[in-house]
């Protein structure tokens, strides 16, 4: 398993914007329909914008209606990690990147079959490599 990626504070800032630091670095949500990638069907592979891990393919993603991007799986198991996040008044299950630890958004049991999850992931917590 490769290193984990582990900036200071301010590398952070310096290596993202305004938005992206909000949202990956301190566990913002940005407001739904509004990211780049909700309505995009393009193919390729969805990265984290931090450290540019592969997450997600085009071929799990799909339409939910959520206002957020939404994939039925993970590229790889074990490029993300779950954990318990009951802000807000909710009890949900944040996702994060496992190599740099970037807030992704939440995991919910309400996807496709075969395995009925949903994982709605923040557009600027992503970067986006398309198919050739």
């Amino acid at each position: 398993m490769a290193r984990k990626l582990i900036r200071s504070d301010s590398e952070w800032k310096d290596h993202l914007n305004d938005e992206q630091y909000y949202v990956t670095r301190q566990s913002g949500t940005e407001a739904p329909f509004s990211g780049a990638y909700v309505d995009h069907d393009d193919e390729g592979v969805y990265h984290c914008t931090c450290c540019k891990n592969p997450l997600f393919s085009s071929d799990d993603k799909f339409d939910a209606g959520c206002g957020w991007p939404s994939f039925s799986a993970q590229i790889t198991h074990g490029v993300v990690t779950h954990l318990a996040d009951n802000s807000h008044g909710m009890d949900r299950t944040e996702v994060r990147c496992q190599h740099c630890d970037a807030h992704l958004g939440h995991i919910f049991d309400d996807g496709p079959e075969p395995l009925g999850m949903r994982y709605c992931i923040n557009s600027v917590a992503l970067d986006f490599d398309k198919s050739n």
